[in-house]
C-alpha cells in the first residue's frame, strides 16, 4: 500500500469516528485564523484612521471610534473563544479517534495466523498500538487541520482585498498559496530520511530499553549487561542524531516562511503605495491591507511541527492501515454432526508463507466427551495441529468441523491486574461465587482464601507474585469458567513439578465431564487419562491406540514419566 493510499485510508477512518467532531475543529481553527487577521487589520485601521481624525477638530469629532471599538472586541473574543473550542474539540476528537483506531488494530491483529506472527516478536504489537498509532494524530492535527486552514483563511483574504482591487487579491493568493504550501514540501522532502532514521532508532531505542529493564537477570548471567547498555546508549545517540536533524529542518522551515512573510509585505507596501496613489485607498485603507499581507503567513506556520513528523506518520499509516481497514474476526468452524465434537477430513495444515505443509491427510473424530492425547516427536506438529482446531490457523486442504473451543497454550499469559481481572478475561459476566468455585476446582481455593485482599489481591507483570504452579492453576481456572464444549490443552503441565503436575491433569480430568479434551502432550501423566493416543509422525496420523488395549501401553510406555 503505497503512503497517499495508506494516507488516505487513516483519513476516511478518522472522518468515519468522529465526522463532525473533526470537521468541527477545522472549521474552528479556520474561524481563529480569520479572526486573528482581521483584529489585526481592523486595528491597523483603526488606529490609523483615528490618527488622522485627530489631525483636525472637525475630524475628531465627527469620526466614529464606537463601530470600530466593537468590531475589534468582536474580534478578540471570537478569536479567544474559538482558539479554545478548536484545542478542545480537535484534541478530544483525535484521542477519541485514536481510542477507537487501537480497538481496530487490536482485532485486525487477532485474525487467524496474524496474532501467532507476534508471538516471537511481542514488541511489534506494543510499538504498533503505541508508537503508530500515536504518530497518527500528526495527520489531522498537524496537516490536515493546518492546511485546510490555511486555505480557508488566504481565501477569506483575497475575497476581502477582491472587493478593493482583483488583480492585487489574485496576486495575493497566488503568492501566499504558492510560497505557502512549497516551502513546507521542500522542508517535507528534507524531512524523509532523518524522519525514517527517527521512526527507525524510536523503535530501536523502546526494544533495548525493554530488554534491558525486563532481561537484567539473564543479561547479568551470560555477561552481556555491559554491551546492552552500550546498545541503548548508541540507539539513543542515534535518535538524537535524526531529531537534530529534524530540529534544523523545521527551524530553516520556519525562517522561509519568514523570509516568505517579508518578501510579501515589500511587495505589499509597494502595491499599497501605487493604490493610494492612484486614488484607489486611503491610508488607513492602505494599513489594513498591509497588515493582512503581514498576518498572511502565519496559518502556513502551524505546518512547521507537521512537516517533521509527517514521514512518521506516514510510516505508521503504512504500517497498519492494512490492518486498520478490515479488522477480521475469525468465523466459527462448521458444526460436525450430533454426539461429535472434532471432525477432521484430509486436513493439511500449514504456517503461513510456507510451501511445505506440517500436516497432511489427517483423518480424526472425536467425539463428546471423549478424551484424546496427541503424542509425537517435539516438532512434529501437535500444537500446529491445535492451532488449527482453535481456529487461530487456516487450513490449507481438506474439511475440519468442530464445536466452539478453547485453547490451553503452553505459556500462561496473567496481567498486571487483580485476580479477579485476570479471571474475568475468561467469562466477564462471571460472579465471584463463579470465580472463587473455578479457583477451587483449579487448587487455588485456600491459597486465595489465605489472602488479605482475596480477589482483589493485584498481581505483577506476567503474574508476578504467584509461582509457576500457582500461575498455571490460575491459567486453568479461566479454562474452567469457559463453557465450550471443546477443550484443546497444549502440554498444559510442562515445567511443573511431578505432584503439581499429576493433581492438575486430575483437576482437568475431574471438571472436563461431559467435555471433549485433546491433549497435546509428550508425558505419560498426561496421556494416561485419555481414551486414545493418536501418534503424529513425519506429517501424519501414523497410529491410533484405545485405552486398555496393548498399542495404549506401547505407546505410553514411549512418553516422557515425571
Amino acid at each position: 500500500m503505497t503512503a497517499l493510499r495508506s494516507m488516505g485510508a487513516i483519513l476516511r477512518l478518522f472522518f468515519a469516528e468522529r465526522r463532525l467532531a473533526l470537521l468541527g475543529g477545522i472549521a474552528l481553527a479556520a474561524l481563529t485564523l480569520i479572526a486573528g487577521t482581521a483584529l489585526l487589520g481592523l486595528s491597523g485601521w483603526f488606529i490609523t484612521a483615528t490618527a488622522l481624525a485627530g489631525l483636525s477638530a472637525v475630524g475628531a469629532v465627527a469620526f466614529d471610534v464606537f463601530a470600530p471599538s466593537a468590531g475589534i472586541r468582536f474580534f478578540a473574543i471570537t478569536r479567544t473563544v474559538a482558539r479554545y473550542g478548536e484545542r478542545l474539540v480537535t484534541h478530544d476528537a483525535a484521542l477519541a479517534v485514536l481510542a477507537g483506531l487501537r480497538e481496530r488494530l487490536f482485532l485486525g491483529w487477532a485474525a487467524p495466523e496474524a496474532a501467532g506472527r507476534l508471538a516471537d516478536r511481542p514488541a511489534r504489537l506494543l510499538f504498533r498500538l503505541t508508537l503508530d498509532i500515536d504518530a497518527l494524530d500528526s495527520l489531522y492535527l498537524r496537516v490536515l487541520v493546518p492546511v485546510l486552514a490555511a486555505i480557508a483563511v488566504t481565501l477569506a483574504a483575497a475575497v476581502f482585498i477582491g472587493f478593493i482591487d482583483p488583480g492585487t487579491a489574485f496576486a495575493f493568493a497566488a503568492v501566499v498559496l504558492g510560497c505557502g504550501f512549497l516551502i513546507p514540501l521542500l522542508g517535507l522532502r528534507a524531512a524523509r530520511r532523518p524522519g525514517r532514521r527517527r521512526a527507525h532508532a524510536l523503535e530501536v531505542l523502546r526494544a533495548r530499553a525493554i530488554d534491558l529493564v525486563a532481561g537484567q537477570t539473564e543479561l547479568v548471567m551470560t555477561g552481556r549487561l555491559a554491551a546492552q547498555r552500550e546498545a541503548f546508549v548508541e540507539a539513543d545517540r542515534r535518535q538524537g542524531e535524526a531529531d537534530d536533524a529534524l530540529n534544523r529542518v523545521e527551524v530553516f522551515t520556519g525562517a522561509a516562511l519568514s523570509a516568505a512573510g517579508g518578501l510579501l509585505l515589500a511587495l505589499a507596501l509597494l502595491v499599497a503605495a501605487a493604490l493610494k496613489g492612484e486614488g484607489v485607498v486611503d491610508a488607513p485603507l492602505a494599513a489594513l491591507l498591509l497588515l493582512v499581507a503581514l498576518a498572511a503567513f502565519d496559518p502556513f506556520g502551524m505546518l512547521k511541527r507537521g512537516v517533521v513528523e509527517c514521514e512518521r506518520a506516514l510510516i505508521a499509516a503504512r504500517r497498519v492501515a492494512p490492518r486498520l481497514a478490515a479488522p477480521v474476526v475469525a468465523s466459527a468452524l462448521p458444526a460436525p454432526e450430533p454426539g461429535v465434537a472434532l471432525r477432521l477430513d484430509g486436513v493439511a495444515v500449514g504456517h503461513a508463507g510456507s510451501t511445505r505443509p506440517v500436516l497432511t491427510g489427517v483423518d480424526l473424530v472425536v467425539r463428546a466427551g471423549e478424551r484424546l492425547a496427541i503424542v509425537g516427536a517435539s516438532g512434529a506438529g501437535k500444537s500446529t495441529l491445535l492451532a488449527a482446531i482453535a481456529g487461530e490457523i487456516g487450513i490449507k486442504a481438506g474439511r475440519l468441523a468442530a464445536v466452539p473451543s478453547t485453547l490451553l497454550t503452553q505459556r500462561t499469559e496473567l496481567f498486571r491486574d487483580t485476580l479477579r481481572g485476570n479471571l474475568l478475561i475468561a467469562d466477564p459476566d462471571a460472579d465471584d461465587a463463579r470465580l472463587l468455585a473455578a479457583l477451587e476446582a483449579a487448587g487455588l481455593g485456600e491459597v486465595v482464601a489465605a489472602l488479605p485482599e482475596g480477589l482483589g489481591t493485584l498481581l505483577g507483570e506476567g503474574g508476578l507474585g504467584l509461582s509457576g504452579g500457582q500461575a498455571r492453576r490460575l491459567a486453568l481456572a479461566r479454562l474452567f469458567l469457559r463453557t465450550a464444549p471443546l477443550w484443546l490443552l497444549d502440554e498444559p503441565t510442562e515445567g511443573l513439578d511431578g505432584a503439581t503436575a499429576r493433581d492438575v491433569v486430575a483437576r482437568v480430568a475431574a471438571v472436563s465431564h461431559g467435555n471433549a479434551t485433546v491433549f497435546a502432550t509428550h508425558l505419560r501423566r498426561e496421556a494416561e487419562v485419555a481414551d486414545r493416543i493418536v501418534l503424529i509422525a513425519d506429517g501424519r496420523i501414523q497410529a491410533i491406540a484405545n485405552k486398555g488395549e496393548p498399542a495404549f501401553d506401547a505407546a505410553l510406555a514411549t512418553l516422557r514419566p515425571d
